[in-house]
């Protein structure tokens, strides 16, 4: 799925302690992700949501962290390890140009990933196929990455394969929408 994708080291840049504090990622998470959930991190890097959703879902949820680059879940294995979280994680290593799942999600977070596929309408076609009816996909995308008419092309897309946009949340330096699932896709 990816075209240009983060080099793996970046994770030690982008998962630090001053990132906690600009996406604390339990506040972001808080209002979706519950107990007994499964949710699906996709791009999950060194596991800093895929952490925060392990302890929101509690002990009977599931998370399945997804990433194109094996020693990203190399490294989040030993982060989720230490966290004692790793009984509720399972991590999954994606292809170039998909997901490769079948799963059923009541929750996606896609955060700062979806501008790196070559091809957004596959991805999101993908994400609808993993997500229980009533589910929700949460995207967000970096500002200075990503353009404001570039964001409301990926809206298009993902409404035209059957999401509905549910809300807006504050994610600073982030443009963020969290969807809703319709019935089916076309």
């Amino acid at each position: 799925m990816a075209e240009h994708v983060c080099p793996w080291w970046m994770g030690y840049l982008i998962d630090n302690p001053l990132r906690r504090l600009i996406h604390n990622p339990e506040k972001l998470l808080v209002a979706y992700v519950t107990l007994g959930m499964t949710v699906m991190d996709v791009g999950c890097g060194m596991g800093l949501f895929s952490i925060a959703a392990a302890r929101l879902v509690g002990d009977h949820g599931r998370v399945i962290s997804v990433d194109l680059q094996q020693k990203m879940l190399d490294v989040m294995k030993r982060r989720v390890k230490r966290a004692g979280v790793a009984d509720r994680i399972d991590t999954h290593r994606c292809e170039a140009d998909d997901l490769n799942l079948d799963i059923e999600a009541d929750f996606i977070l896609a955060f700062a990933m979806v501008h790196e596929v070559p091809n957004a309408e596959r991805l999101f076609r993908q994400f609808f196929a993993c997500l229980k009816p009533n589910g929700r996909l949460f995207v967000a995308e970096p500002r200075p990455h990503v353009q404001a008419s570039t964001f409301q092309e990926m809206l298009k897309t993902a409404t035209d394969v059957g999401f509905q946009q549910s809300e807006q949340p504050y994610v600073r330096r982030c443009h963020a929408v969290v969807f809703g699932k319709t019935d089916s896709a076309d």
